[in-house]
């Protein structure tokens, strides 16, 4: 397994996660259940760890499809997107550490790192899709735009 393997397989980690967590802060913030809502801050933290690793494998990568002689300015663009969503990422993760513990201790604020918590997942959604977007298009010469 090469650098671009590991890439391509957990590349949809960070992207995914932050959807499922989204969905769960929703959840957790209509049915009022504090359970749902720490789950949700293990998949934001989850997802920045994915981050890490996906970043990582990142550079492999490139050297990889550069060999394979594709477009260095959709590599180009898809780092300069990958390094933004990366800096969200790890954020978010961060944030969500705090708000876990915040929700943990029952702290009379934690409605507010929820609501927090639920703008970086949508924000990390936008990116997320920005980011995996320009990295199909290195290889995927069907969804370039034209």
């Amino acid at each position: 397994m090469n650098a671009a393997h590991v890439h391509l397989v957990l590349n949809h980690f960070p992207i995914l996660l932050p959807l499922v967590a989204l969905i769960l802060l929703i959840l957790g913030l209509v049915f009022k259940n504090d359970l749902v809502k720490r789950i949700a801050y293990g998949m934001m933290m989850a997802s920045g760890i994915f981050t890490f690793f996906t970043m990582n494998s990142g550079e492999g990568a490139e050297e990889i499809v550069e060999e394979l002689g594709r477009n260095h300015d959709l590599i180009h663009e898809h780092e300069e997107n990958a390094e933004t969503f990366a800096l969200l990422s790890y954020l978010s993760a961060f944030f969500a550490a705090v708000a876990f513990w915040i929700n943990w201790k029952r702290k009379p604020f934690s409605d507010i790192t929820l609501y927090i918590s639920i703008l970086l997942s949508g924000a990390l959604l936008y990116l997320g899709q920005k980011t995996g977007s320009s990295g199909g298009e290195i290889t995927h010469e069907e969804i370039v735009k034209k």
